[in-house]
C-alpha cells in the first residue's frame, strides 16, 4: 500500500488550484478567495470538534480528513507553503510546550 502523504496533498492542491477542470472542487473554492477559503476551514474545524466531543471517531476521522484539505487550500491561497509549517513545528517541537509558549512575545 503506498502511503499518501501531506506533500502529496498539498501538491494536488497546488495543480487543481491553477487547472482549467471546470470540474475541480479546489478550483471554484480558491476563486472565491482566501474569505470563503478560511470560511471553510472554519466550518469544518468546528465540525471536527464536535465529532470529537461526540467521540465519533467515524466522523472525526472524515471531519480530520476535511480539516487538512481546507487548512492546505488556505495556505496555498496565502502563498505560506507546508514546509515552512513543517519547519515551523519541527522549531517548537525542539523545546518543550511550555518553554515555546513562554517564548513567544507578550502582547
Amino acid at each position: 500500500m503506498t502511503k499518501f502523504t501531506l506533500d502529496d496533498l498539498d501538491a494536488i492542491i497546488a495543480a487543481r488550484a491553477v487547472s482549467e477542470d471546470e470540474g475541480s472542487y479546489t478550483r471554484k473554492l480558491m476563486k472565491k478567495g482566501v474569505s470563503k477559503c478560511a470560511q471553510k476551514l472554519g466550518e469544518e474545524a468546528v465540525e471536527a470538534a464536535i465529532a470529537a466531543v461526540k467521540h465519533d471517531r467515524e466522523e472525526l476521522t472524515g471531519e480530520a480528513a476535511d480539516v487538512l484539505y481546507h487548512l492546505l487550500v488556505v495556505l496555498n491561497i496565502c502563498d505560506v507553503s507546508l514546509a515552512d509549517v513543517m519547519a515551523e513545528l519541527a522549531r517548537r517541537t525542539s523545546q518543550t510546550g511550555l518553554e515555546e509558549k513562554a517564548s513567544r512575545p507578550q502582547d
